[in-house]
């Protein structure tokens, strides 16, 4: 006989919140989902000096092959649970026209804002200058901001790429900054073939000039305003671009090298509980979460650069 729980998982709901995705948001990209078993869990961090030390591989007529070892400690980690509530009315569940369903609308938009908070959260953590080795950052002046026509970004973007110790393949923009890269005559020419003072070019087209995997533009605004004041929006990602080592088939066991990934207990849950104190007629509380932890693991496999635009 199953155990009654406190918040029932409602499978219907869950679909909704598992399928519904906003697309503006990159962070499941920048930073992929990988499972753990629990939410307290140890994650490797394996010495990378290993595997670029060159050990004495010849091996005599009768002699032993000599042998190597590959170190690791493990770093203790624990997801944490981010969720929200919405309580609906039953007044409006039973008012709701005919094609609206309030429980699943309720369910969509807490599911939107828990994507944005993560959103944030790894914004927060990939543009932070601090995660990165001090040889793997620039913070760029004059005549090198990326809306100055006389700044060179092909050659800047191809020194920063030959800096970490894993060759970054993908590439992290704002908007802003990803639009005055696309047009900079340096990156027009190189791509179109012309002399760069008109044109643009797609994500496609840099990723392949400088043989990454994939161009990432973080495209999301958020309202800064607490409740109540005036709204005030802004770019969750900054005047920055990151360049990093991406490897999907990392995750907290393995020894393959990747900037970073977010450890994910579960999977998305969605679900409802009676609020009979709410509401004349009662309410139901709907309620959104996931458990989550955003690692870098490898930041010396990252490239930071600051100031990308003129201030």
């Amino acid at each position: 006989m199953s155990q009654p729980r406190p918040f029932p998982v409602d499978t219907r709901l869950t679909g909704i919140a598992l399928a519904y995705q906003n697309r503006m948001l990159i962070a499941d990209s920048v930073l992929p989902r990988t499972p753990v078993g629990n939410q307290s869990f140890k994650w490797l961090n394996f010495n990378k000096a290993d595997r670029f030390t060159i050990p004495n591989t010849l091996v005599g007529r009768k002699g032993r092959p000599n042998e190597v070892e590959f170190g690791a400690t493990e770093t203790s980690g624990l997801t944490k649970d981010y969720g929200l509530d919405d309580v609906v009315p039953i007044d409006d569940i039973a008012s709701a026209p005919q094609g609206y369903d309030p429980l699943g609308n309720a369910t969509e938009g807490l599911t939107d804002l828990i994507a944005l908070d993560r959103e944030k959260r790894v914004a927060d953590l990939v543009f932070d200058a601090a995660q990165y080795p001090t040889a793997n950052k620039v913070t760029l002046t004059t005549n090198e901001y990326w809306d100055d026509v006389d700044a060179n970004p092909l050659q800047q973007i191809l020194d920063y790429l030959s800096t970490p110790l894993m060759r970054p393949n993908v590439a992290v923009f704002s908007q802003p900054v990803w639009n005055a890269l696309r047009t900079h005559a340096k990156i027009v020419s190189a791509i179109l073939g012309n002399a760069g003072t008109s044109g643009i070019v797609t994500r496609q087209q840099v990723a392949a000039l400088f043989e990454l995997e994939e161009i990432l533009v973080g495209e999301a605004f958020y309202n800064s305003a607490k409740p109540g004041q005036t709204a005030s929006y802004g770019r969750l990602w900054g005047d920055k671009a990151a360049f990093l080592h991406r490897n999907r088939l990392a995750n907290t066991r393995s020894a393959q090298m990747t900037f970073g990934y977010t450890a994910q207990w579960q999977g998305r849950v969605a679900g409802q509980m009676s609020e009979p104190q709410t509401g004349l007629r009662g309410s139901i509380r709907v309620r959104v979460g996931e458990s989550v932890n955003e690692i870098i693991c490898a930041s010396d496999t990252g490239y930071l650069v600051s100031a990308v635009l003129t201030p």
